[in-house]
């Protein structure tokens, strides 16, 4: 872990309903807070907490990111606060549903992720999304028993990622292994 130059940088992790790519963003994340020298908490909306049992992936991650937090309410637990008074260099939300996507594209923070999002871009902290549904056509997903089904991508969900990536200081992720590049580079940043 960590090199010269770099010291430990902390990672807000939100983690939405979303399936798709949830294994892939798991597996990125563990990868990453092996290669560099990360805390990464994670914060989880009600469905993320559901997306992450349905996918057998609860227990790993309470062992790799231990304790967690699942929301049960829109500022609770209170990642905005830790997000606003600097306990954290980052914050990815990974990946994000539709729903979510569309909530933040036109200005809802009316659950956890949503409003921590929209409070870190005012605070202007470092703050990254990947939409699953972002580009034309269709996509091939896993789902929970490894089976693969195909999706279509809508045009509202589409130009609801547009909107976002039109907004200023949140960046938008196009691929899951962006991750790593975004890590590194904090890193890097944060050992300067």
């Amino acid at each position: 872990m960590g090199g010269a130059g770099v010291r430990m940088i902390r990672v807000a992790w939100g983690i939405t309903g979303c399936g798709d790519r949830i294994e892939e963003t798991f597996a990125t994340m563990k990868e990453v807070s092996l290669r560099y020298d990360m805390d990464v908490t994670a914060y989880l909306s009600k469905n993320g907490e559901l997306v992450m049992k349905w996918y057998k992936l609860w227990r790993d991650l309470n062992e790799i990111f231990p304790n967690p937090s699942v929301e049960y309410g829109a500022n609770s637990p209170f990642v905005v606060g830790k997000l606003q008074t600097g306990k954290f260099d980052l914050f990815l939300v990974c990946p994000m549903s539709a729903n979510t996507t569309a909530k933040i594209a036109h200005g809802i923070a009316d659950s956890l992720l949503t409003n921590a999002v929209a409070q870190a871009v005012k605070a202007r902290i470092p703050t990254y999304v990947y939409p699953a549904d972002q580009s034309e056509g269709e996509i091939t997903t896993i789902l929970p028993n490894g089976n693969e089904m195909t999706l279509y991508m809508r045009d509202v969900d589409i130009e609801n990622a547009n909107r976002l990536k039109r907004m200023r200081d949140l960046t938008v992720l196009t691929s899951v292994s962006e991750i790593a590049e975004v890590v590194k580079r904090h890193s890097e940043d944060a050992g300067e």
